[in-house]
């Protein structure tokens, strides 16, 4: 029997590829407009070719931006992952208590990012801040709007508090999968704690724990609005990562050309490093 095909079912689709192409496609052709052309004003552009892209990549700017990224990055992965599964081992997996731990482990999840920058610029303040006047007492140094160090610190800090409860929840989801025979099992054969977590907790979170790795990658190397609202990138270009970096040469100094062509490098090279994390992690998988 022939099988036959209802294309009627595109029409219900059709909505949704309107509003991605408005939402996402159409910016995006604009963004390319922009990478390859030049204007003096009055809304007349000239081919300007890969100038812009050109331009960028010899900035010394960029590419310090860049580097501010990948190392923030990179201790964001090295705190967040192993802390969230910490916590998800630690939590219970019975009773009222799981409820009270999952609902305290959202709650920071579901405050908007600009609000997360305020709280914190407010909070580490050494004037009216409870831990800036309480680091003060204590005799310590520290002031994130002059010290690039403190304003490092508390950038990674606040990104710690506001998004280690995703990598928990999702390692949480991983841990209560785990049907209790393999549990049954261990204690049966006498293995540690050790040997349970290496050898069956370890390998069921694996698939969650690969969309943690790239989620908090992407947000990570994405991350604009926290740092902005407590230090603006500074003190200096102390935390003046690349989309703050965009957004000042697109908005602060309406180089719309260079911010066009940086916004695109910025695309590819999150594109590429999510392929290349998603490629080795999943390989590794694969070969054990």
């Amino acid at each position: 029997m022939e099988k036959t095909w209802n294309n009627k079912a595109w029409f219900l689709v059709l909505p949704v590829l309107v509003l991605v192409a408005f939402s996402a496609v159409i910016p995006l052709m604009t963004v390319v407009n922009y990478s390859v052309q030049d204007t003096f004003g009055n809304n007349e552009f000239f081919w300007n070719g890969t100038d812009w892209f050109t331009e960028v990549l010899h900035s010394d700017r960029f590419w310090n931006s860049l580097a501010r990224n990948l190392i923030f990055s990179l201790i964001i992965l090295a705190i967040e992952i192993p802390l969230g599964i910490l916590i998800a081992l630690n939590m219970p997996k019975k009773g009222a208590g799981v409820s009270v731990c999952l609902v305290l482990m959202a709650l920071p999840l579901l405050i908007p990012w600009n609000v997360v920058g305020t709280i914190w610029q407010v909070f580490g303040r050494v004037d009216i801040g409870l831990l800036g006047h309480t680091l003060a007492a204590l005799g310590i140094n520290y002031n994130y709007t002059q010290d690039p160090t403190a304003a490092w610190i508390t950038v990674i800090v606040m990104d710690v508090w506001h998004w280690t409860s995703l990598v928990v929840l999702l390692c949480y989801a991983g841990l209560v999968s785990i049907p209790d025979a393999y549990y049954q099992a261990a204690k049966i054969d006498g293995a540690s704690r050790w040997s349970v977590f290496r050898y069956i907790q370890l390998p069921k979170m694996k698939r969650v724990l690969l969309i943690a790795v790239l989620l908090r990658f992407m947000d990570s190397f994405m991350i604009y609005t926290e740092p902005f609202v407590v230090t603006g990138g500074g003190p200096g270009n102390s935390t003046t990562f690349l989309s703050i970096d965009l957004v000042k040469t697109a908005l602060g100094q309406f180089d719309l050309g260079p911010a066009a062509a940086m916004s695109i490098i910025y695309f590819l090279i999150i594109l590429l490093m999510s392929w290349v994390f998603y490629t080795v992690m999943t390989s590794h998988d694969a070969e054990t």
